[in-house]
C-alpha cells in the first residue's frame, strides 16, 4: 500500500493548489516543504486577473486582500494607465499579497481540505527501475502514485528528474524589497519599460512599484539574459538607481530589508515522466515577459488534480499535452522576442511601439498580464498566433544574431 495517493515536493502556490484540488477530491494527498512555516518566499508579489481567477476557483477568501484594478506602464516620457479589462474570462482586478501571507494562507486551506504538511523536510525524489515511486528525506520514505514537483526554480530535485532549464533558452534575474510611501494603497502596479544599467545600457526588462496597502511597496526590478553583459549585471546597483528615479514621486524612504534576488527559469526540459510531473516554475511556466508565474502555478497544480482524480494512469501523459496546447505557443513567441529585445536598438523601438498607441498599449497590457493564451479569442489571439508563426521563422536568425554574453 502507499503512503499516499500524491506527494507534492514545495510548498508555493503550484504545490498547495494541486494538494487544494486533490485533497478536497478524496485523494489523499503530503506536502513536503523544505522551509519551517511562515517562510518567506522573494517575489514581486503581484496577482494577475488570471491568478485571481485561478485562486477564486480553488475558492479560497480573497477578503481584505490589496485590489489592483489596472496597470500603469512608463516608457520615457509616455506614460499609460490602463484598467484591467472586463467582460472576460477573468475577473477584473489583481491584487498585491506578499507571498509570506499568500503562501500560508493556501497551506492552511491545504491542510484544512485534509492534505499532511510535513514542513523543514526536503524530500528528493524516489526511483525504482527509473520510475519515481515516492521520496526520501535521509532514511526516511513515503511512497505515492504520483510525485508533483513544485519544488520552484531548479535545485537538487529538478537535476534528479531530468527537469533542468533548457540552457540555450532565454531565462531572467530579479530583485526586490520593501520601502514605505505614502501610496502603498494605490490602485495600480506601476511598470517602468525604459531601464538602463550604471553604463547607460537599455535593460530587456522592467522596474516595478506593486503597492501592498500595508504602508510599504514592494520595488525591484528584472532583467533578461539576452542582453549583452547580462552576466556582469549587478541588480543591487540597478536595484539602487530604480529606487532613486521613483523616490520622489513615490516619496519611498530607506530600503526596510537588504534586497533579494532570484532566478527565473522559463524552460523546463522535461514537465513529466515516469510517476511525476512538474507544476508552476519547476515546469518553466514562466512569462518571459513580465516574469510572472503565480497564475500559471495554480492552474497548473489544478490541472494535474482533476486529471489524477479522472485517471492516475493517464493523468502525466495528459498533463503534458494539456499544459502543451495550452501555454506552450505563448511562452515560445515570449522568450523568442526576448532575443530581439535583447539588442538595445530594437529595445528601444519596441517600447516606442509598445504604448505607442491605445490599441498597442492594450496588447502590451494583456501580455503583461497574462491574459493571454493559445485559447484567446479576438485581436489578441490572433496576434499572438501571428507573431507566434513569424517569430519561428525568424528562430535561426534570433539565435545567430543574439546579443553577445
Amino acid at each position: 500500500m502507499n503512503d499516499f495517493d500524491i506527494i507534492v515536493i514545495g510548498g508555493g502556490p503550484a504545490g498547495a493548489a494541486t494538494a487544494i484540488q486533490a485533497a478536497r477530491g478524496g485523494a489523499s494527498v503530503a506536502i513536503f516543504e523544505k522551509a519551517p512555516i511562515g517562510r518567506d518566499k522573494v517575489c514581486g508579489d503581484g496577482l494577475t486577473p488570471r491568478a485571481i481567477g485561478a485562486l477564486q476557483e480553488l475558492d479560497i477568501d480573497l477578503e481584505g486582500i490589496h485590489k489592483i484594478t489596472g496597470l500603469r506602464m512608463i516608457a520615457g516620457k509616455t506614460r499609460r494607465e490602463l484598467k484591467w479589462p472586463t467582460g472576460g474570462s477573468f475577473p477584473p482586478f489583481g491584487a498585491v499579497w506578499t507571498r509570506k501571507e499568500l503562501d500560508s494562507h493556501l497551506l492552511e486551506t491545504a491542510s484544512q481540505s485534509g492534505a499532511k504538511i510535513f514542513y523543514e523536510t526536503e524530500a528528493l525524489p524516489e526511483f525504482v527501475d527509473n520510475k519515481v515511486i515516492g521520496v526520501t528525506n535521509g532514511s526516511e520514505k513515503w511512497t505515492a502514485d504520483l510525485v508533483v514537483a513544485a519544488s520552484g526554480a531548479p535545485g537538487k530535485v529538478a537535476r534528479m528528474l531530468g527537469a533542468e532549464r533548457k540552457t540555450d533558452e532565454p531565462y531572467g534575474l530579479a530583485i526586490r524589497t520593501y520601502v514605505e510611501s505614502p501610496r502603498h494603497a494605490d490602485e495600480y502596479l506601476e511598470a517602468s519599460l525604459a531601464m538602463r544599467d550604471a553604463n547607460g545600457t537599455p535593460i530587456p526588462g522592467y522596474g516595478w512599484m506593486f503597492p501592498t496597502g500595508n504602508g510599504t511597496v514592494n520595488l525591484g526590478v528584472g532583467a533578461l539574459s539576452t542582453m549583452k553583459g547580462f552576466r556582469k549585471l549587478n541588480l543591487n546597483t540597478l536595484c539602487d538607481i530604480y529606487r532613486d528615479s521613483i523616490a520622489d514621486e513615490w516619496e519611498v524612504g530607506p530600503y526596510l530589508e537588504k534586497p533579494r534576488a532570484w532566478r527565473l527559469p522559463m524552460t523546463s526540459q522535461k514537465r513529466h515522466g515516469n510517476g511525476w510531473v512538474a507544476v508552476g516554475d519547476a515546469a518553466g511556466l514562466i512569462n518571459p515577459m513580465n516574469g510572472e508565474g503565480i497564475d500559471y502555478s495554480l492552474e497548473s497544480g489544478m490541472l494535474i488534480s482533476d486529471l489524477y482524480l479522472k485517471d492516475p494512469q493517464t493523468a502525466p501523459d495528459r498533463y503534458d499535452r494539456i499544459i502543451g496546447e495550452r501555454f506552450d505557443g505563448f511562452l515560445r513567441t515570449g522568450r523568442r522576442f526576448s532575443f530581439l529585445i535583447g539588442h538595445p536598438l530594437i529595445l528601444r523601438s519596441g517600447l516606442r511601439v509598445a504604448v505607442s498607441n491605445e490599441f498597442m498599449a492594450n496588447m502590451t497590457l494583456q501580455v503583461m498580464g497574462n491574459l493571454v493564451d493559445s485559447s484567446t479569442p479576438g485581436a489578441a489571439g490572433r496576434v499572438l498566433r501571428f507573431a507566434d508563426k513569424a517569430l519561428a521563422t525568424a528562430d535561426p536568425l534570433l539565435r545567430r544574431t543574439r546579443a553577445k554574453k
